[in-house]
């Protein structure tokens, strides 16, 4: 599939199953961002509602110019940006002209925050009764927790992800990635379009939340409840197989790989090909169940064969007998992988102002909406002017409103230079 550059303009994305859709953004970062990155590549338009300081994701080294990182070039395009300073009475005045017509209206701000501010629900519902609204918080407002800092490290520590890498590891860890971020904006995707899905059933407007604490608890929960499902519990929480310390990548004569015969066929099949026919009537390991309970020795054996091949040796006569197997591959071998490459996931852009970049298409594949890029990532509020004089804001009130930005952003570098 090859990536269609579409021709950008000022109207709402016209492909896509959301095409007619306008949500406007209040979030930040990675979790709402990434939420939103799925509503506009099919076909939503998203309006980014920022600060004159911008989304702090704008600022991550490095990058060929001020405010427009790698990871935001990916996690925004197909949307606007429009600059409101939410302090003053007249930006105000603009994001309430702009939720009227808006079909949904996402945040990722505390509760007590976005009351502060003035967004509750009741305050957006009284604007647009049909809106559908979605807190996205670090904590279901209900908990004690609810106006708690909430941050990916954080959630991995309270969810019990850190925890799991303590029982393989000996001591907590963090997944290398924001995978409770990303796992909570998936989250306030689907349900933001189960909400969208009601109301075009006669539901009407709702309330929407999406906690990452408790949706990433969920998430730890699914393979691990087990024997603690059960009233009295019949075991401790856990997934053996996954917290087995031998569970990892195997060194082969040349790198790593992952081999993990699963099935009775495949276990035979790697026992024949590695000559280990001791295993072969074993009755420790006959079924599934019994190899659970052992998977240490299995897996203890597959260390002791793995480095006596190579590789490409080890894919080869896996593959062949539908024994599953991978390479180990770092992100930078990604774009260059034959099946990546044949599926082509990436292509080549060319961003108006930050020059050739890499575009990661939607992986997800509609047959009948084809990816495309209507818009690369936007500057710093590119589209304030825009999107104001589609809401019947006069060029006075616009200008009023710009130079209140530009105020905030040199107020705040002149504090920074301090």
């Amino acid at each position: 599939m090859s990536t269609v550059i579409a021709q950008q303009d000022s109207e709402r994305n016209s492909n896509g199953p959301l095409s007619g859709i306008r949500v406007l953004d209040l979030t930040n970062v990675v979790m709402g961002p990434f939420a939103t990155h799925i509503l506009a590549d099919f076909g939503a338009d998203v309006v980014k509602i920022e600060s004159p300081q911008g989304d702090l994701l704008r600022k991550y080294l490095p990058f060929r110019n001020p405010d427009m990182s790698g990871c935001f070039l990916h996690l925004h395009r197909n949307k606007r940006s429009i600059c409101l300073d939410l302090k003053t009475s007249e930006a105000r005045t603009a994001l309430n002209a702009l939720i009227t017509s808006a079909d949904v209206f996402v945040h990722s701000m505390r509760p007590d925050a976005i009351e502060r501010l003035g967004y509750s629900y009741s305050d957006v519902r009284f604007l647009n009764p049909d809106i559908i609204y979605c807190g996205a918080f670090g904590f279901g407002s209900d908990g004690p927790y609810r106006n708690k800092a909430a941050y990916d490290d954080l959630i991995q520590a309270g969810s019990g992800v850190a925890g799991l890498c303590a029982e393989v590891r000996g001591e907590p860890e963090y997944v290398p990635a924001a995978i409770c971020d990303k796992l909570a904006g998936q989250a306030i995707a689907y349900a933001i379009l189960a909400a969208l899905f009601q109301r075009e059933r006669g539901g009407g407007g709702q309330s929407v939340e999406v906690p990452m604490f408790e949706t990433s608890i969920e998430f730890n929960f699914i393979e691990h409840f087990g024997g603690f499902a059960f009233e009295p519990p019949l075991s401790r929480p856990g997934f053996w197989r996954l917290l087995n310390p031998q569970r990892r990548p195997f060194r082969t004569k040349d790198g790593y790989t992952c081999i993990l015969p699963y099935s009775d066929k495949n276990w035979q099949d790697f026992y024949q090909f590695t000559g280990r026919l001791e295993f072969t009537n074993d009755v420790r390991f006959q079924s599934l169940a019994d190899r659970t309970l052992q998977i240490e020795i299995l897996y203890a054996m597959i260390a002791e064969e793995a480095p006596k091949r190579t590789t490409a040796e080890w894919v080869e006569f896996c593959d062949r007998v539908s024994i599953p197997c991978m390479p180990i591959l770092a992100l930078d071998e990604l774009p260059n992988d034959p099946h990546v490459k044949a599926v082509s996931l990436f292509s080549d852009g060319e961003h108006p102002t930050e020059g050739p970049y890499k575009i990661l298409r939607r992986p997800v594949i509609l047959g009948d909406s084809p990816f495309q890029i209507t818009r690369h990532a936007p500057n710093l509020g590119e589209h304030t002017n825009e999107i104001l004089t589609e809401a019947g804001f006069s060029q006075n009130e616009i200008v009023q409103i710009e130079k209140q930005n530009m105020n905030a952003r040199a107020e705040t570098e002149g504090r920074q230079q301090q």
